[in-house]
């Protein structure tokens, strides 16, 4: 007779990673938590104190920045450019992160390197402040390459219902700040990897100013959870700089005739990007990375100064009227 584990999938495998991340899952759970792990779903009372609350959800990958992790068989922080990519979005609406689910799969399961993931998701939402309330591990051989998984994220926030449409808070005049990124945070990696690795022919272990390649580019996604709620009563609106960079997720919280001027000497740009933009045009960079910016804040002329000394956000252009981004 043929076993499950005989046509790849260990059930048995499957209960001891459940067994080894419930210490770090468990230490995400807030009073809102409801149960344990192991039901079939699970279940987050609705926090007090909203008067009219809307739910808003998430959902993202960590694109090809996957594939780096594998190949240098680091594990650690890519469970942060999972969370971070999906609670980051939730906060371009005003929403403030509840819970966070997750989805593993691969051809078999390494129990290390699940750990390894799941645990630096739960840190993750530590920092984010939502609870990893579930998931899924999937063992798909035959779909997946040996030693190679995939990860997908979903968060879902809440917030008022007055406070999730932005851009009618969005005016002519109102100043645009930075909230730095990190590096490249997860998205342009296809391209990354096509002018690092097969163009300018670089290996994981070059430096650029004195710190190796892979470590740069592994750098996990910031996080901004706590820059938003600190400092909520000062933004008009925020736009998550992902695919597509400032030039096309600005317009996103933009009401109709209203427009940007970045300047681009202001940019805190990382040493990478430069790397990367010997072989790749410019308006190619800035429609495919963040170009040293993750989140940008809409900020009323008299709430700057707030902004600028309750954080590490610094001015790059303001809003005018007129549509679309205009890069000087």
């Amino acid at each position: 007779m043929i076993s499950y584990e005989d046509a790849g999938v260990s059930i048995d495998n499957g209960n001891s990673f459940v067994e080894k991340i419930k210490p770090f899952v468990k230490n995400t759970f807030d009073n809102n938590v409801l149960g344990g792990i192991g039901s079939f779903s699970g279940a987050y009372a609705l926090p007090s104190g909203y008067k009219n609350p809307v739910l808003l959800a998430a959902t993202d990958g960590v694109g090809t920045k996957l594939r780096l992790a594998i190949d240098s068989k680091r594990y650690d922080s890519i469970g942060q450019d999972l969370v971070a990519m999906c609670v980051n979005d939730l906060l371009c609406n005003f929403a403030k992160p509840m819970f966070f689910l997750d989805y593993y799969a691969s051809s078999k399961l390494e129990i290390e390197v699940a750990s390894s993931v799941v645990e630096g998701i739960a840190k993750a939402c530590k920092l984010a402040n939502c609870a990893l309330i579930g998931g899924e591990t999937a063992e798909m051989p035959g779909l997946y390459a040996k030693d190679d998984f995939d990860l997908a994220g979903f968060a879902v926030g809440i917030a008022e219902a007055d406070e999730i449409d932005r851009r009618s808070f969005v005016k002519s005049g109102d100043l645009l700040l930075a909230l730095p990124s990190s590096g490249l945070h997860s998205n342009g990696y296809s391209l990354a990897r096509k002018v690092l690795f097969d163009e300018l022919k670089m290996n994981f272990n070059d430096k650029l100013n004195g710190k190796e390649l892979i470590d740069i580019l592994l750098e996990p996604t910031r996080i901004y959870v706590n820059d938003f709620l600190k400092l909520k009563p000062y933004i008009n609106a925020l736009a998550h700089i992902t695919g597509g960079g400032l030039i096309e997720n600005l317009p996103r919280i933009f009401p109709r005739g209203i427009g940007a001027v970045i300047r681009k000497h202001h940019l805190k740009t990382q040493d990478i990007f430069y790397t990367i933009g010997e072989m790749v045009d410019e308006n190619e960079m800035y429609r495919s990375f963040n170009m040293g910016v993750g989140m940008v804040l809409v900020v009323s002329a008299e709430n700057v100064s707030k902004v600028l000394e309750n954080s590490d956000a610094f001015i790059i252009g303001e809003v005018v009227l007129n549509e679309g981004v205009v890069l000087e």
